[in-house]
């Protein structure tokens, strides 16, 4: 122990007698250590960490389950579920929708989770005041009671510690507050308030599937016995109920990453891939300069060699000299971390990661950045102290120690900045093909015009417009108003919206053609739009024709449907002679109404309706007008700035119904940006980090080459004397700089092989070998390496012949 702390303080002694050098070292680990601590932290907390709940694998979410494919659950087979199942301690469900928070007069469109009673005792979230919901508050007529996050009690109602019993009005009606949730991890949920979950009669069905629903195991009951017993369940369930349960079953999946996609999970594993090729970038950079500051101590090395020090105790001293480095470089990273983690949770997508996800550098994410530490410390110092440990002491004294006279050390560094260049190309390939592939998705053809358009979306309550005329009259009032606004050129009602998809998906027969069993019929998206929507949206209409004001209540129903469902069900027909057989989509009623036979008059061309990267889905549009909706959006196309118009229509909205909020304003190209969030994510994370690998690179052989210069002060200058000119020196020095240069970037096109691949899911129609990508990323390094070898190649040429042959 005693030697230890002899060669920590010696150690830390000659590292305060080089400054520059430590601080280029530190400085260089701390990028390192500090990247991959950051994104250690995103994937442990996402991925890795323990869910914050009381025994968490014993909570499971359940599926109905068709064909392979997991979906929402209707509320007659999540009671018969409840009912039942023989392994779960209890099951809830929940849904969600938007509700009108009046506060102070004010109306206000908030997240709200509709959620059975127990939904908070199962998981174990505690509240800060009141009580949990009671299980007779799941009946109709003794529902209106609500629970609220911490957050929104400290926002919208100041922290008010007497507000449990006081009445709230939600969608205008008096709701009575019962609880405030303790602070923490739900003031992190989408939703920020809950109300109980309550079915009417006629809204027990088993075929309107909408419901998640979450269940806690038995003690002891695995997950085999779990799906055995419920597929069980759903079996008898079908016998009562073929018609809507004919072929479907049930699945029993882990809570744990069940809302993370696969995407998502495959994309924060590469971006923890990437930052370790940083680290490894670092840490051959840190060896290359312990290497170099090793060969002027040859002498002083040979000097204790000669007095009596053991080839272990030199090794040791040098790698203690690494290991002070790593851990100073460490402290350095872990603090620079928690300024990259800021950066990071601001660009990281909303709700792209677990709710349960607490980013944040806590115990286990430093012990990973010590472990991380350790290892650089490690890898810088192995290979300086194996080269310390083996110089020939006697040699290095008849020398003087005046240079490197070995050519293994000479060709050690020079290895080191070959494999580092081969590490920044493949992080730079890998950067290079994300930036391609985020810079093709931004000139998707999206099939409509995102400029100049507001969208928001009105919820309108069911017992004030129980008819659909009412709705279709206030609708019809709003545009009115709208229209007459200066600036704006046209609006529209829908219930979908392109990028983000149709809110229903019905399934529907083809007129004339054979029904067949209705479990197994397709299913296509489904809109109901005002005349003016292919206008507002700028949907070309490729044969027929666009809806008009004749298409209302009492005329033809009739259709329009979009150039995939043409290519899918009408390959072979005229699809303007065919009628689409949906049935009647009543608002709040549960299950469709009777079948109504639309005549198809237009087929629209495509747009991106299921987001940006995919293609569009089958559509069906229908007249707003022949089939009025409650909760809609609203579509305004301005001629200016659209976001300008927001308070403007506002106002609008408000003159009709004062206690109606819009709800999510956003101009059309901010949904599209929305829809874009995670590849922009990985393609910023990718670039930055691919540019710190690019940095070290430079470094690297700057450090290297700037060495070369110094060591060869003497040859250089004779090479002068005898007539060498400037540019003779400096393309040698050049010369020998790119030669590492291309060295690194032929070993690192072996790299860029495995790449492509392993990003396969990032991309989008860029091939996995791009030859452009690897080619702009191996021409920017080899530029990089020629501007970090002319500085050295240049004070090359500045040596005077005579006082270099003087100090020889």
């Amino acid at each position: 122990m005693a030697k230890l702390w002899q060669n920590l303080r010696f150690s830390l002694r000659m590292l305060a007698k080089n400054p520059g050098f430590t601080a280029v070292a530190v400085l260089t680990l701390a990028l390192g250590i500090g990247a991959t601590s950051a994104i250690f932290s995103v994937v442990y907390a996402a991925l890795l960490s323990p869910l914050p709940y009381p025994n968490p694998d014993q909570l499971v979410l359940l599926w109905s389950k068709i064909n392979g494919h997991r979906n929402p659950v209707s509320a007659g087979d999540y009671l018969d579920w409840k009912r039942q199942n023989s392994v779960f301690q209890d099951i809830v469900a929940w849904t969600g929708g938007s509700f009108s928070l009046s506060v102070s007069g004010h109306p206000e469109a908030v997240q709200a989770r509709i959620t059975s009673p127990g939904f908070f005792h199962m998981q174990g979230i505690p509240l800060f005041l009141g009580r949990d919901f009671l299980p007779q508050e799941d009946q109709a007529g003794k529902d209106h009671v609500l629970i609220m996050t911490h957050r929104l009690w400290q926002q919208r109602f100041g922290s008010d510690t007497h507000i449990i019993g006081q009445q709230v009005r939600l969608n205008g009606e008096p709701y009575s507050v019962v609880g405030v949730l303790a602070a923490g991890m739900p003031d992190r949920f989408e939703s920020h308030l809950f109300v109980p979950l309550s079915f009417k009669p006629n809204q027990i069905t088993h075929d309107v599937r909408g419901l998640s629903v979450m269940g806690r195991l038995k003690p002891g009951v695995t997950l085999q016995q779990a799906n055995a017993d419920m597929n069980s369940v759903a079996l008898h369930i079908a016998e009562i109920f073929p018609v809507s349960n004919k072929g479907w079953g049930a699945s029993v999946e882990t809570l744990r990453n069940a809302f993370t996609s696969r995407d998502t999970i495959h994309d924060l594993w590469l971006l923890l891939g990437a930052v370790g090729f940083v680290l490894l970038i670092a840490c051959v950079n840190v060896a290359n300069l312990l290497l170099a500051r090793g060969t002027v101590r040859q002498k002083e090395v040979s000097v204790r060699a000669s007095l009596g020090a053991t080839r272990w105790h030199l090794f040791c001293q040098f790698l203690s000299e690494s290991l002070v480095l790593a851990f100073i470089g460490g402290a350095l990273g872990v603090g620079l971390a928690i300024a990259m983690l800021r950066v990071i949770v601001i660009l990281l997508p909303p709700f792209s990661i677990p709710t349960e996800a607490d980013v944040r550098m806590n115990l286990p994410v430093l012990l990973f950045s010590m472990a991380a530490t350790l290892l650089a410390g490690v890898l810088c110092g192995c290979a300086p102290a194996w080269q310390g440990s083996r110089w020939n002491p006697m040699e290095r004294l008849k020398e003087g120690g005046r240079s490197d006279s070995g050519g293994g050390g000479k060709a050690l560094r020079r290895s080191l900045v070959v494999i580092e260049f081969a590490l920044a190309l493949t992080l730079l390939a890998g950067a290079g093909l994300a930036i391609r592939s985020f810079w093709k998705l931004t000139r998707v053809d999206l099939g409509f015009r995102q400029d100049h358009v507001l969208t928001f979306g009105l919820s309108l309550r069911n017992d004030r417009f129980a008819h659909p005329e009412q709705t279709a009259v206030f609708y019809r009032q709003l545009l009115e108003k709208i229209e007459t606004l200066p600036g704006v050129s046209s609006a529209a009602v829908s219930t979908g919206l392109p990028v983000l998809g149709t809110e229903f998906g019905p399934k529907f027969s083809i007129a004339g053609q054979p029904a067949g069993d209705p479990s197994a019929r397709p299913s296509a998206g489904f809109s109901m739009v005002t005349p003016e929507y292919f206008r507002t949206l700028g949907i070309q209409i490729a044969s027929g024709r666009s809806f008009n004001e004749q298409d209302g209540s009492g005329g033809l129903p009739v259709a329009i449907v979009n150039e995939t469902f043409v290519r899918k069900y009408l390959a072979n027909v005229d699809p303007l002679r065919q009628r689409v057989v949906v049935g009647q989509l009543i608002p709040a009623a549960p299950r469709p109404g009777p079948p109504i036979e639309w005549q198809i008059v237009g087929v629209s061309r495509d747009v991106r309706n299921n987001g940006v990267r995919r293609e569009g889905f089958p559509e069906i549009s229908v007249p707003f007008w022949q089939s009025p909706w409650p909760s809609a959006r609203i579509e305004v196309r301005t001629s200016g700035d659209p976001a300008s118009m927001a308070n403007s229509i506002s106002a609008v909205v408000q003159s009709v119904d004062s206690d109606l909020p819009l709800d999510q304003v956003r101009t059309m190209d901010q949904v599209v940006n929305a829809s874009l969030a995670d590849d922009r994510f990985a393609t910023v994370l990718f670039a930055a980090f691919a540019g710190v690998a690019l940095l070290l690179a430079m470094i690297g052989i700057y450090g290297v080459m700037s060495f070369a210069v110094a060591q060869r002060t003497q040859e250089i200058g004779l090479r002068m004397a005898v007539g060498a000119g400037s540019s003779q020196v400096l393309l040698l020095v050049l010369k020998e700089g790119m030669l590492l240069a291309l060295g690194g970037l032929v070993l690192g096109l072996g790299g860029t092989y495995f790449v492509g691949p392993a990003m396969r899911s990032v991309l989008y129609e860029v091939s996995t070998i791009d030859f452009v990508s690897v080619g702009a990323m191996a021409v920017l390094l080899l530029v990089a390496a020629i501007l970090a070898c002319y500085l050295p190649a240049r004070r090359a040429t500045r040596i005077d012949p005579m006082a270099a042959l003087r100090c020889e």
